[in-house]
């Protein structure tokens, strides 16, 4: 079943055209990496994906909702597809599980009691089980990107989608994020992640897209993709993130 839909998506800021004409398919349960080089429209896409952005032109269907710009519908969308960034966006005045507690909350109705479960529930899949009471400011930052994590996934979402997760954090606390994110994989979620770290996109993703210049340049499996490069943009991009 699809999950994701987007056909002919363009985008422009001003006279720049970001996004071209991009056309993507999600399987329920696939992890799609999307690589290439600053200002190529992978964070770009993503954004519409969520409906942050507004598209100019195009049709995206997300989790069965149909993205157009009343915000009753775009509301009941973004409960269905979560989106974690490179910046944490945590509460400092609220705890780690206060700040996974509140979008249940506020957003779905759910009691205090019952968030507070579901928090702790989330905290534990994130590893980080014993850390509720514990405010922002006294976590790492590998450990404050996986109460993000923790904070999309309480709202049960469809769909997981990752912009550059990884790129503030250092080596260290950037495999602990991956690790979330790759026991998330094995458990059937569905997600695309915008990332940098290319041997976690071999692994992990089903398929990986390469954009350059605002579309999609090149595609295929991982694997495939990674041992095999077909075109010399995508070779040369190869080439300069392994070196």
């Amino acid at each position: 079943m699809s999950v994701v839909v987007a056909k002919d998506i363009r985008k422009s800021f001003g006279p720049l055209e970001v996004l071209k004409g991009v056309s993507l398919t999600v399987e329920a349960g696939e992890v799609i990496s999307l690589i290439g080089r600053s200002g190529s429209g992978k964070s770009t896409f993503l954004r519409c994906l969520n409906g942050l952005e507004k598209i100019d032109s195009g049709d995206i269907e997300v989790a069965g909702h149909v993205m157009d710009r009343k915000p009753a519908r775009l509301r009941e969308l973004r409960r269905d597809v979560g989106i974690v960034f490179q910046s944490y966006n945590l509460f400092p005045h609220l705890t780690a599980g206060e700040n996974i507690m509140l979008a249940p909350v506020q957003v779905n109705g759910l009691s205090k009691a019952a968030a507070r479960q579901e928090a702790e529930r989330c905290l534990s899949l994130v590893g980080l089980g014993d850390r509720f009471g514990t405010y922002p400011d006294m976590l790492s930052g590998g450990q404050q990107q996986r109460v993000a994590i923790a904070r999309s996934l309480a709202m049960k979402p469809k769909v997981l989608l990752f912009d550059e997760v990884t790129s503030a954090l250092d080596p260290e606390l950037t495999g602990e994020v991956l690790a979330v994110i790759e026991n998330l994989a094995k458990q059937g979620m569905t997600m695309i992640l915008v990332t940098h770290e290319m041997g976690f996109a071999r692994r992990v993703a089903n398929r990986t897209i390469f954009m350059k210049d605002g579309i999609i340049h090149e595609e295929g499996p991982s694997a495939e993709l990674f041992s095999a490069p077909r075109t010399p943009e995508l070779k040369a991009f190869l080439r300069s993130e392994v070196g």
